[in-house]
């Protein structure tokens, strides 16, 4: 009879002890593996990459907490509808000219032709050689106005020509225009004559041009006014009272 603390040494018992430390050994190879492969983690993860896991979920946090409060504004918020067409103040509309301020503006007045006064210098411009009176003995029954020959000779004023042609008595040719108030105009001398009797004229209208004929020194034209035909009066005044001073 064998003894409870006597180890077994019977054939039986050898192999079942060897089996026994051969899975010890396993178990704590398996132990140590683990934790090797633990150990080289954990450094691993210490040395190489700080906590990615803790950063990412701060990041996430912060995101959704702003998102939250610019969703929060936007639903607060009145939407606004852009214009698709904007419609421009109205400083600027009234800065650009338009067509309706063009149509606005005043027409430029019509110029219109003053007026002829009734009565005209006959020969503007002209140089007074003599006055109507006495010269040499004789009365010198109108005015002298000269200027080159052949400048146009005017009618004094409206009227009708009576006579056309050579007067006589050393006047040459010569124009006589009657009035129809009593009065009649005499232009002497003249080179031509524009108008033939019974022809209505207006003051200013051309009737002859300055000459020499009859008995003249030089082209001069010599007007006369007639208070009924030859009865010829001082034509200075006369022109005067009606607006036109010949220069005597």
């Amino acid at each position: 009879m064998q003894n409870e603390n006597t180890p077994d040494t019977s054939p039986t018992a050898q192999p079942q002890r060897a089996g026994r430390r051969n899975r010890l050994i396993v178990l704590g190879a398996a132990a140590l593996v683990a934790l090797g492969l633990g150990g080289v983690a954990v450094a691993t993860s210490g040395t190489d990459h700080p906590a990615p896991a803790a950063v990412s979920l701060d990041a996430q946090t912060r995101a959704e907490a702003a998102s939250r409060a610019d969703r929060s504004i936007r639903e607060s918020s009145t939407p606004v509808t852009p214009s698709l067409s904007p419609t421009p103040s109205p400083s600027a509309v009234s800065a650009s000219p338009t067509k309706t301020a063009a149509a606005k503006a005043k027409p430029k007045p019509k110029k219109t032709a003053k007026p002829t006064p009734a009565w005209v210098d006959p020969m503007p411009g002209a140089a007074v050689t003599s006055c109507y009176g006495q010269r040499w003995g004789t009365l010198h029954a109108g005015i002298d106005l000269a200027l080159p020959s052949g400048t146009p000779i005017r009618a004094a004023a409206a009227g009708t020509v009576t006579q056309a042609g050579d007067a006589s008595d050393g006047y040459g040719n010569s124009v006589f225009i009657d009035h129809g108030n009593g009065y009649l105009t005499h232009y002497a001398h003249q080179s031509r004559i524009a108008v033939t009797v019974g022809q209505a004229v207006k003051a200013g209208q051309v009737i002859g041009y300055e000459g020499a004929t009859g008995d003249a020194t030089g082209p001069h034209l010599h007007f006369e006014v007639h208070q009924g035909m030859w009865n010829q009066i001082d034509p200075a005044p006369f022109m005067r009272a009606r607006g036109v001073d010949l220069g005597c």
